[in-house]
Parts: C-alpha cells; sequence; structure tokens
C-alpha cells in the first residue's frame, strides 16, 4: 500500500457518496495549489492524466 492509499480511501469513505463537477474538482485543484505551490507539478500531471484518459492515442 502506498502512502497516499490512506488519503484516498479517507476521501472515498467521507466524501465517495457524494457526486461533484470537474468544474468544481478544478477549482479545488487550483486553489489546493494557491495554498501548496510545492505540490504544483504533480497535480499538474494528475489534471492531465484525468484529462486524457479516453484518449486512445496514447499507449503510456
Amino acid at each position: 500500500m502506498y502512502f497516499t492509499d490512506r488519503g484516498i480511501e479517507e476521501l472515498e469513505s467521507r466524501r465517495g457518496e457524494e457526486e461533484v463537477s470537474l468544474g468544481w474538482l478544478a477549482d479545488q485543484l487550483r486553489t489546493f495549489v494557491d495554498l501548496n505551490p510545492d505540490f504544483e507539478v504533480p497535480v499538474e500531471r494528475l489534471a492531465t492524466w484525468l484529462a486524457r484518459l479516453d484518449d486512445e492515442d496514447e499507449d503510456d
């Protein structure tokens, strides 16, 4: 288990039943980066990965 799994599990247990828009998520990610600029690159990578999930041309 990765360290981040604990945070993911907490998110799922506390908010797993909620429905949110991707716009809301994007706003939360921007706020997080504003408060934690050291995490700009990982958040950017996560956002890019999520945005491209349906791209069939990429075989990463």
